[in-house]
């Protein structure tokens, strides 16, 4: 499978909470990271999105949000991963940032350039990239 998301992780559902609209679903990754997605009902079940399950959660790197001195435990978004910045490519108007936990993971966004100066984002500066449930795309092989 090949997209355009740049954030793609692989993992197994650990989760999956059915509600009559929407279900949550939550994927484990090999590093014991957990990534929260909402996605239809519908969805889930065409997916077979149930425990156990392998599947890829995707976001766009334009759906995260670079934060410092923040408490993660304290923002509404499911998905909040500490790190520290290991990458920041400033071009005309959007920087490129990644922000890497103490696993390896590595989430990348794209943010304009005034927050990345705002922030005073550089490598080894301690951040969060975080996304909300609902950015989440989940896919499934077959």
């Amino acid at each position: 499978m090949i997209t355009s998301a740049r954030n793609q992780f692989s993992g197994e559902v650990a989760e999956a909470k059915h509600g009559a609209v929407n279900d949550e679903v939550t994927l484990r990754l090999a590093g014991g990271q957990e990534i929260v997605a909402t996605v239809t009902s519908e969805s889930a079940r065409r997916l077979g999105l149930a425990s156990g399950k392998k599947a890829v959660a995707m976001v766009k790197a334009s759906s995260v949000i670079v934060m410092v001195d923040v408490d993660v435990s304290k923002v509404s978004a499911r998905n909040a991963i500490s790190g520290k910045v290991t990458n920041v490519t400033k071009g005309a108007v959007n920087t490129d940032v990644t922000v890497t936990d103490d696993t390896g993971l590595a989430i990348s966004a794209i943010i304009t350039n005034s927050s990345a100066e705002r922030l005073g984002l550089v490598v080894g500066k301690p951040a969060a990239a975080i996304f909300k449930a609902s950015s989440v795309i989940v896919a499934v092989d077959g």
